[in-house]
């Protein structure tokens, strides 16, 4: 798992942050998470996940880690009293059996090595406790998809995101069952977006965030506008607030005895 991918948690709240309140709580519900546990979120970012944790468990059972100084920071902030510490998720920096439940939101695509990741969550998780994994179905995440419609019709570009591991029907699951879980379930969780109008929208695609940041940082100023222009006559009124909706794969199961 890498911090190249991210910058600010302001930029990532533009364009990812602002669906954890309705994905996290659905994730949560999937995993189990309820009072007395102690749970670990992997790539915790600013905290969106985190923070939903300590509501229901209270912060000082929360721990979280996260290979950007910056969002380790965020979520310290964001989440006064839970442990969060710099580090990746194909090394975590726990004892064996120390949470009773470990999750990973919208992550698994962005680590250097996946299955060793999810072996690492199942190391740290006591037996009989829970490994979650979610990620966006890319087809099925509408803030994406504007702008690569968008992008097509104004400058012929194709998505270059579609082969990100977990994205896919199936991914997570035999992530979870290669890495030795048992009873794995698989589900899908739907998420909502709220946008004040169509800058709003936009200022998540120039945050820098993952590989949309990096492909729209390629871009000159001549495409940008192009694009821009063609995502605003998609939109009924871009002045007007608006959703977008969200799918992402979800599978979870369980640490064996």
């Amino acid at each position: 798992m890498t911090a190249s991918m991210f910058h600010s948690a302001d930029a990532y709240d533009r364009l990812m942050g602002r669906y954890l309140p309705t994905l996290a709580p659905a994730f949560a519900d999937l995993a189990r998470v309820e009072h007395g546990q102690r749970a670990l979120d992997v790539g915790c970012g600013p905290g969106g996940l985190s923070t939903e944790l300590a509501e229901r468990l209270g912060a000082s059972h929360v721990t979280g880690v996260d290979p950007s100084p910056a969002f380790v920071a965020a979520c310290r902030e964001r989440v006064p009293g839970a442990v969060v510490v710099e580090g990746v998720a194909e090394a975590l920096p726990f004892a064996d059996d120390a949470f009773d439940a470990s999750l990973s939101s919208l992550v698994v695509g962005f680590m250097s090595d996946a299955p060793r990741g999810v072996a690492e969550m199942a190391r740290v998780t006591r037996p009989g406790g829970a490994v979650a994994l979610n990620f966006w179905d890319i087809e099925r995440m509408q803030a994406l998809g504007a702008f690569w419609r968008a992008a097509g019709r104004a400058i012929g570009a194709k998505p270059d995101d579609r082969a990100l591991l977990g994205s896919h029907e199936g991914d997570l699951a035999r992530l979870l069952e290669d890495a030795g879980l048992v009873d794995v379930r698989s589900t899908e969780l739907n998420a909502v977006g709220q946008y004040t109008n169509a800058d709003d929208l936009w200022s998540g695609y120039t945050a820098g965030i993952g590989l949309l940041g990096k492909y729209v940082a390629g871009l000159d100023p001549g495409q940008l506008s192009a694009i821009r222009e063609a995502l605003v006559e998609d939109l009924p009124d871009p002045d007007a607030p608006f959703c977008l909706h969200a799918t992402a794969w979800a599978a979870v199961g369980t640490v064996p005895a």
